[in-house]
């Protein structure tokens, strides 16, 4: 378990402890109250890292989207990580992706009934979406937890299973982007991307290492892929992953952390990985090389990509039609482990239920009811092999 993943630069540790400096007297900053951080009429749940890389942040804020959309008017507010346009924009159907980010392009095309806006300055994004929409119940943080600026509800930490936090180290030496006691800031903390056969053991091993306060509820939950589905127009084929044993697949990826798709897949079928850096914008070299890797492959053969890859595929010119033809997105999704599920889902419904500006809720007969919960607005139960400090 210890460092699947991780790789620490023992020689850049000084440099660590400069960076540790700064970090620490910026959150001093915070908690003197020199750095003010804020506060909204509107109920704000935040996802976010303490760490470099992919922890699963877009599914699980595409989780809360989901569960939260038939109850509530949901906004979707995050950064807009590398894209053309500034400032604070609200997408439509016909905004592009590089008009807003991957990210948020991919979130707007699954829930077009959500609302997604970019700022940088979430403060100001929040403020523009609560004068925009009157309706608004809620606001999702995408990768703001370390913005300090806002004040969130529930702030909601994910730690990759294969980077634990109690195993890394601050930058550069690690992945660490400001010490591990940042942790204490979370109301939930989520470790994601959990192997699906974690022995009992391990929970409890990982529960008592991460050494959470009273106040604070641990959840774990683990990546679930659907069925694979064309990423170009005029492929109308889909692909479930049993139909992979008998393909050799070129995995495409341009995201932080592709280990764990290489780790699922690789039982399935034969990999032959090509990955760029996250967020990657593809150009004329990158799809020469990936042109020519897949027409040197033998055999039945196909193109896997991540979601957000396929995003920023569609707005590229020059694949080949072989690559265009048997090229493939493979959605994800999160599930909660130890029958988790239900409690995350109540707290999370019944604190924008307190706290929601409007009375009258939206309701689905296949929708939790959140005046099911016995504690709604009220921490979750505390897990049952939780040991506290």
């Amino acid at each position: 378990m210890e460092g699947d993943f991780i790789k620490i630069n023992k020689w850049l540790l000084p440099l660590s402890w400069f960076y540790g400096i700064g970090v620490k007297f910026r959150n001093l900053l915070f908690e003197m109250g020199v750095l003010k951080s804020r506060s909204f009429n509107v109920p704000v749940i935040s996802v976010g890292n303490i760490t470099v890389g992919g922890t699963g942040k877009t599914p699980h804020t595409e989780y809360l989207g989901r569960l939260l959309r038939d109850y509530f008017n949901v906004a979707i507010l995050s950064r807009g990580y590398k894209r053309k346009s500034k400032g604070f924009l609200v997408a439509s159907a016909h905004t592009t992706m590089q008009e807003i980010g991957d990210e948020p392009y991919q979130m707007k095309q699954k829930f077009a009934d959500i609302t997604v806006a970019v700022d940088k300055d979430r403060c100001h994004g929040i403020e523009q979406l609560s004068e925009q929409n009157k309706q608004l119940d809620v606001v999702l943080l995408d990768d703001a937890f370390q913005h300090r600026y806002v004040k969130p509800g529930i702030n909601i930490l994910l730690v990759d299973y294969h980077r634990l936090i109690i195993y890394d180290k601050l930058l550069p030496a690690g992945r660490l982007r400001e010490p591990m006691n940042g942790k204490d800031r979370a109301d939930i903390v989520i470790v994601t991307k959990c192997p699906k056969d974690l022995k009992p053991m391990e929970f409890r091993v990982i529960t008592k290492a991460m050494s959470l306060y009273p106040y604070q509820q641990l959840f774990f939950t683990t990546l679930v892929y659907d069925e694979l589905k064309p990423v170009f127009a005029g492929n109308k084929q889909a692909l479930t992953l049993s139909q992979l044993k008998d393909r050799n697949v070129l995995l495409l990826t341009g995201i932080a952390s592709p280990e764990q798709l290489e780790h699922d897949l690789s039982p399935l079928t034969h990999l032959t990985p090509l990955a760029f850096n996250d967020h990657h914008q593809f150009n004329k070299k990158d799809i020469t090389l990936i042109n020519d890797t897949f027409a040197s492959m033998q055999g039945p053969k196909c193109i896997i990509t991540t979601e957000k890859d396929a995003t920023r595929m569609q707005t590229v010119e020059g694949f080949s039609d072989e690559v265009r033809q048997h090229t493939f997105v493979i959605p994800v999704r999160i599930e909660f482990m130890l029958e988790q599920e239900e409690t995350f889902n109540k707290y999370i419904i019944g604190y924008v239920r307190k706290n929601s500006r409007n009375s009258i809720l939206v309701k689905r007969k296949d929708d939790i009811k959140p005046q099911d919960s016995n504690h709604s607005g009220d921490r979750p139960r505390t897990i049952s092999f939780r040991d506290n400090r």
